[in-house]
Formats: structure tokens, C-alpha cells, sequence
């Protein structure tokens, strides 16, 4: 096995060679999980934004129901999407199973729950503050929905970046349905998990590299944001 310097040499020598392998492992891992967020985000604050401004009987399941579902095991998630996407399962036929396609889908269900629990809170929350005008203006669900999306807008980011952190970390269900093909579904982190079981430690290393590099990107630039935000609103 390598020593930890050599690996964090040659992890380093890959990354800044631009290394054909390691940029398309990092453009598929870029391209499957923001694609999973893009989907999960729609359908999230949208359930989100209906939960917080809406009663109805039984709304107490359904938020026991969706805040359960933040702790999905990933494999069970992968298992039930790859029965869905098999050739005997009801999607069969759209022949998905190990493209990227099943690993985007399964990520979405993944994050979803995430997204929709997080947001309906931030709503929520919102919503009280602003529930005495609504009613005095008779303000159509649909609308207050959107308002109240668009000015928690801040808030919300630190929701979704909750849900990218969590698909860019997902191991279990992305190698169930994907299968972790070399050039076609294999991503960061199943590439990680392969290249440490080999002992090859600098391909995994590098990748680790860049799947912290870019949390740290995403936290600053949403705080970045957010002190810009709060700045403007007190100004």
C-alpha cells in the first residue's frame, strides 16, 4: 500500500494535470447530483410551501410521514428504485437501470424528503409572522405559497445545500442502480470506495480532495450570501 505521502503526491499530481479520468468521474458525479437537486428542489419546496400554509385533516401523518423519511437508508432507497427499473418492475420497459438516469432518480427520492421537512419549517415559521395580512387581503394559497418561497429565498439555499451535501455523499443506492460502470456510472464517490478497496489510494484521495473543496465552496459562497443578504435588508 502506498504511505500517505506518495498518495497525497500523486492524488495532488492527478488533479492538477486535469487527468482524463478524474475530470469525467467529476463531471458525472456534478452533472447526476445537481440534475438530482434540480428535481428534488422543484417537487421539495413545493410540498414544503403546501404543508406550511395549508390545513388539512391528517396533515399531522404526513409531516410525522415526511420528516421520518429524512433518515431513508440509501441501500433501501436504491432497492426499491432498482425493483421499479429492473425489467421485471413496472418502469422496465424505459430501460433506465445502470444509466445515469436511475442514479439521478435515485438521489431525488433520496433528498426529497430532506428538502420538503427543511423547508416546510423555514416556511412555516415565516408564515406565522405573516398570517394576520394574508387573511386581511384574502391572499390565494397559490400566491401566499409564492411570496412566502420567494422571501425565505435565503433560508431556503441552506435547505438545498443540505440536499446537494447529501447526494454528493451517497454511496449505496447510486452503485445499486447504476452499477458503477467505468465511463458511464461510476462517480466520485463509488470511485472513492472502489479505489480504496484496491489499495490504490491516489485516485481516492484526489477525488476526496475535490468532493471537500467543493462543499467548501458551496458553504462560503451561500454565507457569502446570506451576510450580503441580511446586510442589504438592514441597510
Amino acid at each position: 500500500m502506498q504511505d500517505f505521502g506518495e498518495a497525497f503526491f500523486t492524488a495532488f499530481s492527478l488533479l492538477f494535470s486535469f487527468d482524463a479520468d478524474l475530470m469525467e468521474v467529476i463531471g458525472l458525479s456534478l452533472r447526476v447530483s445537481l440534475t438530482a437537486l434540480l428535481v428534488a428542489g422543484l417537487i421539495g419546496l413545493s410540498i414544503g410551501a403546501l404543508l406550511a400554509v395549508t390545513r388539512f385533516p391528517g396533515r399531522g401523518v404526513a409531516l410525522v410521514v415526511v420528516n421520518s423519511m429524512m433518515g431513508l437508508p440509501p441501500v433501501v432507497v436504491g432497492l426499491i428504485v432498482y425493483m421499479l427499473l429492473s425489467n421485471a418492475g413496472p418502469l422496465g420497459f424505459l430501460g433506465l437501470l445502470y444509466t445515469p438516469t436511475a442514479m439521478i432518480i435515485a438521489q431525488a427520492v433520496l433528498i426529497l424528503p430532506i428538502i420538503a421537512a427543511l423547508s416546510r419549517q423555514v416556511i412555516e415559521d415565516l408564515h406565522n409572522e405573516y398570517a394576520d395580512q394574508f387573511r386581511s387581503f384574502c391572499v390565494p394559497t397559490g400566491r401566499m405559497m409564492a411570496e412566502l418561497l420567494w422571501d425565505a429565498r435565503y433560508s431556503l439555499l441552506t435547505v438545498m445545500l443540505a440536499g446537494l451535501g447529501r447526494a454528493m455523499a451517497e454511496v449505496g443506492a447510486v452503485i445499486i442502480v447504476g452499477g458503477n460502470i467505468n465511463h458511464l456510472t461510476r462517480v466520485m464517490t463509488t470511485t472513492i470506495a472502489l479505489e480504496t478497496s484496491k489499495g490504490d489510494l491516489a485516485l481516492a484521495l484526489g477525488l476526496g480532495v475535490v468532493l471537500l473543496t467543493i462543499a467548501l465552496t458551496i458553504n462560503a459562497a451561500v454565507m457569502g450570501l446570506n451576510a450580503t443578504a441580511k446586510r442589504q435588508a438592514y441597510a
